[in-house]
């Protein structure tokens, strides 16, 4: 027993290291004080005790990898619950995901009826230069067949590193026989920015909801350029679903929109590791049309540092619903084995001076990522002011000027009618709905095209198909008599699905924007956006003597 101790003293002597061999610069060299070699030991110790417990005694096999994670994890989560600790190969996908890119064939995919389809290649890659389409369903992968697969199962044989070959076989539509594609894995972009377009006369829309990587500003300044070229005036930026991500993209990004000498965010931590600093703009020369900024639920971190900094210097009106409430500033610190660590090392502050981080003290892990127990009130903490005298609170994220949720009868709408309306439109885009003909593709994705009304407009002719299918089809055992009751929203998810087919799926999002509300409000109060940036440019034309802007 005693031999066998100290092996495994030896082994988490290994793992426990790995917590603090990513230590910030300004920690190394500070020596290690004898209380802290002692407590360091006796942690060795406990952990190696309960491991040869668990060895010699558990009535499975023990997978050692997989405790030293739990272990680290299960430290970090009693610290808070954002620090996270990736093994290797986890920590190499974070850092594709920051590069915006990752290496597989180039291509959505999604779960429907059990089976995996394609829904969409990206442009330019070996999917898309291949021929894959939408609603190819794979049925092999390297000569595995993929029957009982999950999609998550799916994506992981496709992604691999760059240059490996990977072959796939789909059913298609229309097809005798499955249709065999070998493809070289390459790099596929992955932009933050996942479409722009004109979603009226001068308004620009910018979907952005990938997170803040090393693209982010490039992609964001890149689409307003385009967007300007096409007669913007006002902009709707959509940051629903943004888990936020770097900082220094989040400032940049921020920068476009406010004048020189106006606070960003201030960042806060222990002195020696991330000392206090405030970020202030540095533009003389910022965009000065109406913005409107959408948030939800999901939208953290970054995200709302970009929301919290345009409220509080009153230029641009928040619209949606009460952001996640992250805080917090991580850090990365790699290790040597490959894996690495998030840690918080501080707070961030919008510029009124709101810490906006929700309480996480007290309550499970998951009932605080889940919001079980909040109210739905922003958990008002601090009051605080914007420029001109708004009220705006912290402690529970950024608090929409203008709230509206999402309409709960939507998730019942998808729960109910994607996986029909799903394999219609495959048939549909096939050419297999008789008198549809028009609707059939059979050429790849043009993703360079934008979605104008007139592209696949989807009438009651359509939707009289649709039930047919339905009543023909009663394995997908749907309610044909709904189909009247819903019939708008069929419309607008049918001419999705049938874009998605012609133009990618991208683009294809501009189908359905007739019927999200959150957006249509956001369009509605671009009136609202124009006054305070009319007003904001006016207080610094007096406050600075400057009459040439206007």
């Amino acid at each position: 027993m005693k031999s066998n101790k100290r092996y495994w003293l030896f082994v988490v002597a290994l793992i426990i290291p790995i917590t603090f061999a990513g230590a910030h610069p300004a920690q190394k060299g500070l020596g290690q004080k004898t209380d802290e070699a002692t407590a360091r030991k006796q942690i060795a110790e406990d952990f190696a005790n309960a491991v040869i417990v668990a060895k010699d005694q558990y009535a499975g096999d023990v997978d050692f990898s997989k405790l030293a994670k739990a272990s680290i994890l299960g430290m970090l989560h009693t610290l808070d619950p954002h620090s996270n600790y990736f093994d290797a190969k986890e920590w190499e996908k974070i850092q594709q995901d920051q590069r915006s890119r990752y290496s597989g064939i180039g291509s959505t995919i999604a779960q429907r009826n059990d089976k995996v389809y394609i829904m969409s290649p990206f442009d330019g890659t070996p999917a898309h230069r291949g021929g894959v389409r939408y609603g190819d369903q794979i049925v092999q992968i390297n000569g595995e067949s993929t029957e009982t697969w999950t999609s998550l199962q799916v994506s992981q044989k496709l992604i691999g590193p760059e240059g490996t070959s990977v072959t796939v076989k789909v059913a298609r539509l229309g097809a005798t026989q499955p249709v065999e594609f070998k493809f070289v894995r390459e790099a596929v972009p992955l932009p933050s920015v996942t479409n722009y377009y004109m979603a009226g006369s001068g308004i620009g829309y910018i979907n952005f909801e990938r997170g803040f990587n090393f693209t982010s500003f490039d992609e964001i300044r890149s689409a307003l350029a385009d967007l300007q070229k096409q007669g913007l005036t006002s902009l709707i930026l959509d940051l629903r679903g943004n888990p936020g991500g770097l900082v220094d993209q989040a400032k940049k990004i921020t920068n476009l929109f406010l004048y020189r000498g106006q606070p960003i965010v201030t960042l806060r931590g222990r002195p020696q590791v991330l000392p206090t600093r405030e970020e202030v703009a540095t533009n003389n020369n910022p965009e000065e049309f109406p913005v409107v900024v959408l948030i939800n639920s999901r939208s953290a971190s970054a995200s709302e540092i970009v929301a919290g900094a345009l409220q509080d210097h009153d230029r641009a009106v928040i619209v949606g619903e009460n952001s996640f409430g992250k805080g917090l500033v991580q850090s990365a610190f790699p290790l040597s084995d490959g894996s690495g660590l998030w840690l918080v090392t501080g707070h961030f502050y919008t510029p009124s001076g709101r810490l906006i981080q929700r309480e996480y003290n007290n309550r499970s892990f998951y009932d605080y990522y889940l919001k079980r127990g909040d109210k739905d009130a922003v958990q008002r903490t601090e009051e605080k002011r914007t420029d001109t005298g708004r009220t705006v609170y912290g402690g529970g994220g950024i608090q929409p000027d203008v709230l509206v949720k999402f309409p709960p009868h939507e998730a019942e709408l998808q729960r109910v009618w994607v996986e029909p309306v799903f394999q219609f439109s495959r048939a549909l885009v096939a050419g297999q709905v008789a008198g549809l003909g028009e609707f059939k593709i059979d050429r790849p994705c043009d993703h360079k095209h934008r979605l104008t009304q007139s592209d696949y407009p989807v009438s009651d002719k359509v939707l009289a198909a649709f039930k047919t299918y339905l009543r023909e089809h009663k394995e997908l055992k749907s309610d044909d008599t709904r189909v009247d009751k819903d019939g708008d929203w069929l419309k607008r998810r049918i001419r999705y699905e049938v874009a998605t087919a012609a133009y990618g799926e991208e683009n294809a999002r501009a189908a359905q924007a007739d019927g999200d509300v959150q957006l249509q409000r956001a369009i509605g109060e671009l009136p609202k956006a124009k006054a305070l940036a009319d007003d904001i440019r006016r207080l610094r034309a007096a406050a600075h003597g400057d009459t040439r802007r206007n």
